[in-house]
């Protein structure tokens, strides 16, 4: 597991853990060349292959036992925690020094660990016949271990290289991304820029612009994504999965098709929130834009949501706000006002951790995060947290703005970090979340009690939301987080999951994204698109191999957690009203449940801290019950759907 979760890192030979905001917030148009890994990799890939030759010769005269699984997991461990740090640490280097170079390096350590892995996964094979024999821990470490590739190497080396420099390479183009209109070198735009005209502009052409803009630096991944589906699948087989898909789906303690029909079963308990979202923005957008632009019964123009990928539409509050004039919700000017700066925000995220009775971040994370751009070189911006050296080994990645969004998002990365915080002193293989929406959910949680009561109190909001009026106002700004987030959350890997099983071949990879987006989340695209394009990649998760249905889960979790702990807080009100800020009883039972990571399986974790053993929607559908009810006076005589 590389310990970049949520807007993370978590690539090849990564753990199936959790990963990034919620997918919340958040490359140039070249194709650079994919740099080999150098002639160091060789000599780490051949030592990890050592290590995992002399298990397997001591395997081959050793019988299957108990006691031979129990050292089998032991020797695991240890060379596991060598491996993922040398790897972390490379990749680190990687994602904030962009060349040529720490791509090579960040190359190894992926070749290394997945070499090392992938012998280990098929050595771990020969005690399949004695589980039953086996103490828990034990067989849930071999059964972590199965699934601890992400995209798993075949074992061919050429192969494993290949795959290794195309994950490499995928990932950094999407870092150095840049827009250059009319191929002037001299005047391009980041995604930051980019994404700042859509989130602010309300002019239609420049909107189109800037999405045409950054979804035109994709295109290069196209050949080596397909390439990169090829040699997982193929790794993938070699360790008893059909495709990738089906190692994505087994990690969360149910068969595949089971753990799907049961995301389909939290999507159909929420989709009547998102209908009547989606119906009443897209008015609110044809008053805005005209009805030539957003036509009646159509999906809604994708470049027109406030974000490059629409997966949120935060940014549109000014559009659909249903009562003007009440008290301003904009923290972020405060912020500016106030001059906060980004190690001033990220103290603020860890005050309310340690509110609840948790530990202060450790001092080396102050000194070895990255807090803001650097303006003498090329970093991945999209956020993420890290436990580099998984051991307590604390850090988050993020050029932080004063933004309220990018304050959510701190404490989003936090609670990543104070995961592996509770966890770190566990075996390896447990170290990482119950299934990994819980690891996307637990900072989302917290920041669902970052109030505007709570915001008040602390300055940086000059009165709190009055009456109904008010609250209907943050509950939109809310949904427009969380709601109208989740058929993103689902579509990304179910379209992966078509991909890699094959049912999406190369030649379709984008109108079967385009078929998802208008069939589920009631979005079109603003510009005509073909099979030239490679819009998927354009979203991180896609090049850096982050699995997403993680993000989607968490939306739920974050009710269902948020209802628990106010309960234990010994709230009694709405649960919108709720915050459980310096509550050491709340606390606790977070702390409990982040202690289990990934030892037991994940319904046991939530029944630790919601007393409940099962994904529940309900939560969510009663924190937004009073806007549900709004949504549905104001969308009469509309013409909803798509």
């Amino acid at each position: 597991m590389k310990r970049a979760l949520s807007f993370s890192v978590l690539g090849f030979g990564s753990l199936m853990v959790g990963m990034t905001a919620c997918d919340p917030p958040s490359a140039g148009t070249d194709d650079a060349k994919a740099t080999a890994p150098s002639a160091s990799a060789g000599t780490s890939a051949s030592s990890s292959g050592s290590a995992s030759g002399k298990a397997a010769a001591a395997s081959a005269v050793d019988p299957a036992t108990p006691e031979a699984a129990a050292q089998f997991t032991k020797r695991v461990d240890a060379d596991l925690r060598k491996l993922w740090s040398a790897r972390d640490q490379a990749a680190w280097v990687n994602a904030n020094f962009i060349t040529d170079d720490t791509e090579a390096l960040s190359a190894a350590g992926e070749v290394a660990t997945a070499e090392y892995i992938t012998k280990a996964i098929k050595e771990a094979v020969r005690f399949d016949p004695i589980a039953s024999q086996l103490p828990p821990d034990v067989a849930r470490q071999l059964h972590l271990l199965k699934i601890a590739q992400t995209v798993p190497a075949p074992s061919n080396e050429a192969e494993r290289n290949e795959l290794a420099a195309a994950t490499t390479w995928m990932q950094s183009t999407y870092g150095k991304g840049k827009y250059c209109p009319k191929g002037e070198k001299e005047k391009c735009f980041t995604l930051g820029e980019l994404s700042a005209t859509i989130a602010k502009s309300r002019k239609y052409d420049d909107l189109l612009d800037a999405w045409k803009g950054w979804h035109s630096i994709s295109p290069p991944m196209r050949e080596r994504f397909g390439r990169y589906v090829e040699l997982g699948n193929k790794g993938a087989k070699e360790i008893g999965f059909p495709d990738m898909g089906s190692l994505w789906k087994s990690g969360y303690d149910m068969k595949p098709d089971a753990f799907e029909a049961d995301v389909d079963r939290l999507w159909k308990e929420v989709k009547p929130l998102y209908d009547e979202l989606h119906c009443y923005a897209r008015a609110k957008l044809q008053t805005t834009y005209g009805k030539d632009k957003v036509a009646d019964k159509a999906p809604i123009p994708a470049h027109l949501l406030g974000n490059m990928w629409a997966q949120d539409w935060v940014n549109i509050y000014d559009v659909l706000e249903p009562y003007k004039g009440q008290p301003s919700l904009d923290v972020g000017k405060k912020l500016k006002s106030k001059k906060v700066s980004p190690t001033d925000m990220v103290r603020l995220g860890e005050k309310f951790f340690t509110s609840l009775g948790l530990d202060p971040l450790p001092e080396s994370f102050w000194k070895r995060s990255l807090f803001e751009k650097p303006k003498d070189r090329e970093v991945v911006c999209h956020a993420s947290a890290w436990d580099v050296t998984w051991s307590n080994d604390l850090r988050i990645k993020m050029c932080i703005e004063p933004t309220e969004e990018d304050l959510i998002t701190i404490h989003h990365e936090l609670g990543h970090n104070y995961y592996f915080q509770r966890y770190y002193k566990l075996p390896t293989l447990f170290q990482q979340g119950a299934n990994d929406g819980f690891h996307e959910g637990i900072g989302d949680t917290l920041a669902l009690s970052v109030t505007p009561a709570y915001l008040k109190n602390l300055g940086y909001l000059d009165a709190e939301p009055k009456g109904d009026k008010g609250r209907l106002n943050q509950l939109m700004k809310v949904a427009l987080d969380k709601i109208s987030f989740l058929p993103f959350g689902l579509l990304i890997d179910k379209w992966r999951w078509d991909v890699l099983s094959g049912k999406v071949d190369d030649k379709h990879y984008n109108e079967a994204w385009w078929k998802l987006r208008r069939d589920i989340q009631g979005v079109a695209p603003p510009a005509p698109r073909t099979e030239a394009d490679f819009d998927p990649g354009a979203k991180y998760h896609v090049p850096a191999s982050v699995p997403y249905i993680r993000y989607f889960l968490a939306r739920i979790y974050q009710f269902q957690f948020h209802r628990a702990l106010c309960k234990a807080a010994g709230h009694t009100g709405s649960l919108d009203t709720c915050s459980i800020y310096g509550n050491k009883d709340a606390g606790k039972k977070l702390a409990d449940m982040l202690s289990m990571g990934a030892s037991k399986p994940w319904p046991e974790a939530m029944t630790a801290i919601t007393g409940e053993s099962k994904a529940d929607a309900t939560a969510m559908v009663e924190y937004f019950e009073p806007l549900t009810k709004w949504l549905k006076e104001q969308n009469k005589g509309q013409s909803c759907g798509w």
